[in-house]
């Protein structure tokens, strides 16, 4: 990677280099904001686009972003993107719609925000010969994680059928024998299977970098975000993160409503960890004509009756209740392997649970 110049990187690869202009799409928003503080805090120079969809945003640009270069913009409009990357050494592609959603109704809001304007992006770096990107990529591609039966070893999970989940029977049965399951860590080789409408759209956003990689010589590093809270998630909207749904139930005095029986795992990232890891991937050396997926998480898998016991105890608020049953596309246990971000770019979380959903009590919200 090269040092900043009129024209961007000039080739795949090259020396790392101690201060770089990034164009960061998504750049207000919850981990991009983040990420912009981060890179600020070294000595790098982003520059914010953001559309400020209401899915993520309630108003105009947050008081957060006054530090940075904002530009309201759409990533889906060729001629912003292709002024905003003069001058850029590489691109955080974080702008997207994210979560649950509503319903399959919401698949063309995904299709064009995250898959389209990653299209729109890709298109302008290669005019711009820009060959850096880091991706904003989530577990949410593996669907179910990685499971071991006793008698098969490490097999796919059948699928969770509703008369099941009705009797509180959550847990995914062997596809061969319908034995129960061992749950596994997550390594970035396992099967990818997307299960709702955000989830393919991530994985396009996956393929279409990778194609983009192998076609111009450019290296992609794909972070596999796995559950992100902190301060300045979104609130109040289906597009919230179940941490954000939590903590705004407690703060309107009643009980965070938990799914299924509360002991499906999933690993709790804080988003200034997450921030880091994009620092490091953009000073990093990919590896040219290559999307490089990476596990961003904790190491420190909990369940999510876990997160809504402690999050009540730090909110002096109710117990959570339970409530049994699961929506269409959840997923069981999802738990990342944290080894080869380790590896490739030296990432370890720093913000440990307790630590980090205690300050969650009262950290400031979009």
């Amino acid at each position: 990677m090269t040092g900043r110049s009129g024209g961007g990187c000039r080739g795949p690869a090259g020396p790392n280099v101690d201060h770089v202009r990034v164009l960061l799409t998504g750049g207000a928003g919850f981990i991009g904001s983040h990420v912009a503080d981060a890179l600020a805090a070294g000595g790098d120079e982003p520059v914010l686009l953001d559309a400020l969809l209401p899915q993520a945003h309630s108003g105009p640009a947050p008081a957060w972003t006054e530090r940075h270069e904002v530009v309201v913009g759409d990533v889906n409009d060729p001629a912003t993107v292709a002024r905003l990357l003069r001058g850029v050494d590489a691109v955080c592609h974080q702008a997207a719609v994210v979560g649950h959603g509503l319903d399959p109704s919401d698949a063309p809001l995904y299709a064009f925000n995250n898959d389209h304007g990653t299209a729109v992006l890709l298109a302008a770096m290669h005019e711009a010969r820009i060959h850096k990107l880091v991706l904003a990529s989530s577990m949410v591609v593996y669907g179910e994680g990685r499971y071991r039966c006793s008698e098969h070893d490490v097999v796919r999970a059948g699928p969770r059928v509703q008369e099941s989940i009705d009797a509180g029977d959550y847990e995914p049965p062997c596809p061969h024998c319908g034995a129960a399951l061992e749950p596994l860590l997550v390594p970035e080789d396992a099967p990818l299977d997307p299960r709702s409408t955000y989830a393919a759209s991530k994985l396009a956003q996956e393929h279409y970098a990778a194609a983009w990689a192998r076609q111009t010589g450019g290296s992609v590093w794909a972070l596999r975000y796995h559950n992100v809270y902190g301060p300045r998630m979104p609130k109040d909207t289906p597009y919230a993160g179940v941490a954000s749904l939590f903590r705004s139930a407690l703060e309107n005095g009643q009980a965070p409503t938990v799914l299924e029986d509360g002991n499906q795992r999933r690993d709790f990232v804080h988003v200034t960890d997450v921030a880091r890891a994009n620092v490091l991937a953009l000073h990093a050396d990919g590896t040219p004509n290559t999307l490089t997926p990476l596990n961003i998480c904790s190491g420190e898998p909990h369940t999510v009756g876990d997160l809504a016991t402690e999050l009540a105890l730090a909110c002096d608020g109710p117990a959570p209740r339970i409530v049994g049953g699961a929506r269409s596309a959840d997923v069981r246990h999802v738990v990342a392997d944290p080894t080869r971000a380790a590896q490739r770019l030296g990432f370890h979380a720093l913000t440990t649970f307790t630590t980090g959903v205690k300050a969650f009590a009262t950290d400031p919200l979009r």
